[in-house]
């Protein structure tokens, strides 16, 4: 008697009944439509990812000996995804990953969610980000893949038991952030872009949800494209002290050039503050077309390399050394600011390190430094971390690129040297723009809410 009125004997039911919980079904049914939607998402992704690949080299096949060709199909292949995007996909544009920061700052609002995330807005990104590339736009695939995958996992919300509904917030991060792993084969740099730039407050439960999430997903995309980094292995020593001059040259230039391509990305989007953000907000079609012409004209200037990602490009730079020209990383970015200005479905992050990339490349040849990678390494983290404003996310997903786990502490710290120098010059562009796409989907589903209110009967 004495012992069931014993702590330890409380301890022992209460143990025993969370163990006897483990085993219901309605639990297991829960997990198994997550990780159903979680290979749903990684197996869309790796599709998306191909799609992507065929889209831009079936472009540079048809350019080859073709150099005017780009004036021929990127302004009117603009202005038909831009059409296409504001007529049957609302929400599609851009990167996507303003579009989930929106939707988690919606709380649990489900009209407004639908129209930031939804299965018809993937469809929609995945089709029109590929259309995008093969007419030549500088966009990428990882932002696009946040918002496919937060999309995915929404939709599986339906299908959870009642007794076991799942806060609609763990399932944008869990798909968010399988979505950067299964872009970049980084699972770490997924979990930990989940909890820097996608949301602050974790748990328990938001724990078991995204990791579970991402090594389902991750898991897939390791099966079709194999296990290996992004942009193969460097030899890039052991980072001695030799590394200061190059930590703190990229982390100024890609802190300001970071911070100003940042600010410039909000200023641009935003529908007032603007002569172009003005335009677009009122003929977006015929400003498409004019973004899809002057990308046309970079292009043919740079010898049609800012066209695409730009993953080709620093993969060759990375593993042969191929020289890139000296303008490439200017061109890059007014190509990639012009390509997001339109409109179109498309991210940054692969224009981004392609751009950092080249300036690492550049200051080495000035600095006239044999470790011509480790500058680009360096570079790539610094630009990234300048214009997200996310350096654990920054230097993660380059570490894990490249395989440098030998210089971890140098990337950290030129990561967050380009950070507190950027937010100098701007905010987080993530950030802002998510607010401005809060603003229009509440807005969208007020007027929608009132049209319905009008035409119900008295």
């Amino acid at each position: 008697m004495k012992l069931r009125r014993s702590p330890l004997w409380r301890d022992l039911r209460q143990t025993s009944s969370r163990s006897l919980r483990l085993v219901r079904w309605r639990l297991w049914q829960g997990r198994l439509v997550v990780w159903l939607a979680a290979a749903l998402l990684g197996l869309t992704l790796i599709g998306f990812s191909l799609g992507v690949d065929a889209s831009v080299g079936l472009f540079y096949r048809l350019r080859d000996g073709r150099g005017l060709l780009p004036f021929l199909i990127t302004p009117p292949g603009g202005m038909l995804v831009v059409y296409l995007t504001r007529r049957y996909f609302a929400g599609a544009e851009g990167s996507g990953i303003p579009q989930v920061i929106a939707a988690l700052k919606a709380g649990d609002n489900q009209a407004v969610q639908g129209r930031l995330v939804s299965l018809r807005i993937a469809v929609g990104k995945m089709l029109l980000a590929i259309a995008a590339l093969f007419c030549g736009f500088s966009s990428g695939k990882e932002g696009p893949s946040v918002q496919i995958g937060a999309s995915i996992m929404m939709a599986c919300r339906r299908f959870l038991p009642d007794k076991l509904q799942v806060r609609s917030e763990y399932l944008l991060l869990a798909g968010g952030a399988a979505g950067i792993t299964v872009a970049f084969n980084t699972p770490i740099a997924g979990i930990v872009f989940a909890i820097e730039e996608l949301g602050r407050k974790f748990d328990r439960r938001t724990n078991i949800v995204l990791l579970s999430t991402i090594m389902v997903a991750g898991a897939i995309a390791v099966a079709f494209k194999g296990n290996f980094p992004y942009f193969g292995r460097l030899e890039l020593g052991d980072g001695s002290h030799q590394l200061l001059l190059p930590i703190l040259v990229m982390g100024v230039a890609g802190g300001v050039c970071g911070g100003v391509f940042g600010r410039l990305m909000v200023l641009g989007s935003h529908p007032t503050l603007t002569f172009m953000g003005r335009w677009r907000a009122k003929r977006p079609v015929l400003f498409a077309g004019a973004c899809g012409l002057a990308v046309a004209v970079l292009g043919y200037v740079s010898g049609g390399l800012v066209h695409g990602g730009g993953y080709t490009v620093t993969r060759d730079a990375l593993a042969s050394g191929t020289p890139l020209p000296f303008a490439y990383a200017l061109e890059k970015m007014a190509a990639t600011l012009l390509s997001y200005f339109s409109g179109i479905p498309g991210g940054i992050f692969a224009p981004c390190l392609s751009i950092g990339a080249a300036m690492g490349q550049d200051m080495a040849r000035l600095a006239s430094s044999p470790d011509m990678d480790m500058w680009m390494a360096l570079g790539m983290v610094a630009f990234l971390a300048g214009v997200t404003q996310v350096p654990l996310t920054a230097f993660v997903i380059v570490m894990e690129m490249i395989d440098g786990h030998a210089i971890v502490i140098s990337l950290m710290s030129v990561a967050l040297l380009a950070n507190i120098i950027a937010r100098i010059f701007s905010q987080s562009p993530y950030h802002a723009l998510a607010r401005q796409f809060l603003f229009q989907a509440r807005q969208r589903a007020r007027e929608e809410g009132q049209g319905a209110a009008h035409k119900a009967p008295t």
